[in-house]
C-alpha cells in the first residue's frame, strides 16, 4: 500500500500549488468508498501519465449533513475508514474539505479556479454523470466541461455502476443494510460492511445480568444500522469470534449515546481500550424497551440461541484488514 497524502480542512486558496505535479482529480462525498466511487478512483488511475498525481477531493461533512443536521443522512464510514480505502485503491492525495458557508458559498467558477485549477493543477477531473457544484448545485458536468475548456482540464464523466439493474449509491447501500441485507450491501460495496472502534468502559450493566458486553462509541453518525445483530468480531489481529450485538441508545437504562455493544459467546475477558472489528451477519429485532430487568434478561436469551443457531451456518470472516 503505497502513501497517501493527506490535506485537511482548507488550506489558504490564495497560496500555491498543492502538488507541483499535474493532477487528475475525482471529486465526491466518497461515504462508503463502494464501488461506484472506486471506478472513479480507476478511471484516474487509467487517465493519469507519467508524473501525474491522483487527487481526491472530498468533504466533511457530508455537504447534506451541513444543510440539514437534523435529516443528515447514516454514514456508511468513518473519516479514518474513507483515508484507509483511497489509500488502498491507489489515491496519491486526498484533500478532505472542511463543508462549511464559505466553500457552499463558491459559484461554479470559484471552485474551478481556486480548487482544480490554482490549487491541484489539475489536467483532467472525474466525476459521475449526476455531479452538481458550486452554489446552490449551480453547476453540471456541461459547465464543468466548459470552464475546464477556457481553464485548461479535461472533464471525464463516469457512467453509473450497476447492480442487479440498479445504481449503486451510498443512499442505496444505508437502505440495504438498514433492512438487515447485508449482503447485498456487501456487493455494493465491494466488501463487508464493518464497524471498528476501541472498547470503552461501559456501566458494567452486562456483565450483572450475565452478559458482559464490549462497549464501542459510534464514530460515524447517524449509523445505518440499529437494534440487536448477530455478528463476527475480532480483537486486534486475533481470530473473527462469534458475537451477538446490541446497537442504540439503551432505552431500558435510560441511556443517552449509542453504543454498540458486543457480546462474546464463551468468552470473558476486560477488553478496555482494545480495538475491535464488528462484522455483521443479520438482524433479529429492532431496539425494545422492556418493563423490567428481568424481562430483558430473557430476550438476550432468546437472541442468543437465534444468534448461535445462524452463527453455526456461516463461516467467520475472512482475515482481511481493509479501511
Amino acid at each position: 500500500m503505497g502513501v497517501m497524502r493527506v490535506i485537511r480542512n482548507r488550506p489558504e486558496w490564495n497560496g500555491g500549488v498543492l502538488t507541483p505535479a499535474r493532477s487528475v482529480v475525482a471529486i465526491g462525498n466518497f461515504d462508503g468508498v463502494h464501488r461506484g466511487h472506486q471506478a472513479l478512483v480507476e478511471r484516474c488511475k487509467s487517465l493519469a501519465q507519467v508524473g501525474d498525481e491522483v487527487a481526491v477531493v472530498t468533504f466533511e461533512p457530508l455537504p447534506p449533513a451541513f444543510f440539514s443536521p437534523q435529516n443528515a443522512p447514516p454514514r456508511l464510514s468513518t473519516v479514518y475508514q474513507k483515508l484507509g480505502l483511497l489509500r488502498a485503491a491507489g489515491v496519491d492525495i486526498t484533500w478532505l474539505m472542511r463543508f462549511g458557508r464559505q466553500l457552499a458559498s463558491l459559484t461554479s467558477t470559484q471552485f474551478a479556479e481556486q480548487i482544480l485549477v490554482k490549487k491541484l493543477n489539475a489536467r483532467c477531473v472525474v466525476i459521475g454523470e449526476d455531479f452538481r457544484f458550486g452554489r446552490g448545485r449551480e453547476g453540471g458536468v456541461n459547465l464543468l466541461a466548459k470552464l475546464g475548456r477556457e481553464r485548461g482540464f479535461t472533464v471525464e464523466p463516469v457512467a453509473d455502476v450497476l447492480c442487479e439493474g440498479e445504481r449503486i449509491s451510498s443512499s442505496g447501500i444505508r437502505q440495504k443494510l438498514a433492512a438487515g441485507d447485508f449482503a447485498a450491501a456487501a456487493e455494493r460495496l465491494g466488501r463487508p460492511f464493518r464497524m471498528e472502534g476501541h472498547v470503552t468502559r461501559g456501566a458494567g450493566l452486562g456483565r450483572t445480568l450475565g452478559y458482559p458486553t464490549a462497549n464501542l462509541r459510534i464514530r460515524a453518525e447517524p449509523s445505518p444500522l440499529g437494534g440487536v445483530l448477530v455478528a463476527y468480531a475480532r480483537v486486534g489481529n486475533g481470530p473473527w469470534l462469534p458475537t451477538v450485538t446490541s446497537l442504540g441508545r439503551r432505552p431500558v437504562v435510560d441511556g443517552k449515546e449509542t453504543l454498540l455493544e458486543v457480546h462474546f459467546f464463551d468468552f470473558d475477558e476486560d477488553l478496555y481500550g482494545q480495538r475491535l472489528d464488528v462484522q455483521f451477519v443479520a438482524k433479529l429485532r429492532d431496539e425494545l424497551n422492556f418493563e423490567s430487568l428481568e424481562d430483558l434478561v430473557e430476550q438476550m436469551k432468546r437472541d442468543e440461541r437465534q444468534a448461535r443457531s445462524i452463527l453455526a451456518d456461516t463461516a467467520p470472516p475472512e482475515d482481511t484488514h481493509f479501511g
